[in-house]
């Protein structure tokens, strides 16, 4: 009652190979793998674009940031040059 052996996977492989055919089961391993590679293609795609938007979101904080400390400065300056003229 232990687990699968070896003869009983190779009973089964064969069984397998008669239903199907060798040309089918090839078939299907290149289907298979070609799934799989898509699927990995994609995975990668899907964490480069993670990575591009949280560049992105980076930079465009650190221009906000840029711009509104660059803002800051100015009203400084307009409000330090208005209360020399008064």
């Amino acid at each position: 009652m232990g687990g699968i052996s070896v003869w009983q996977l190779l009973i089964v492989a064969v069984i397998v190979v008669l239903l199907f055919g060798t040309k089918k089961l090839r078939n299907l391993g290149g289907d298979l793998g070609s799934a799989v590679k898509g699927f990995k293609n994609a995975v990668t795609d899907e964490k480069d674009s993670a990575a591009k938007s949280e560049k992105s979101a980076d930079s465009l904080a650190d221009n906000t940031t840029t711009a509104n400390e660059t803002d800051q400065k100015e009203s400084k300056k307009e409000s330090q040059k208005e209360n020399s003229q008064a």
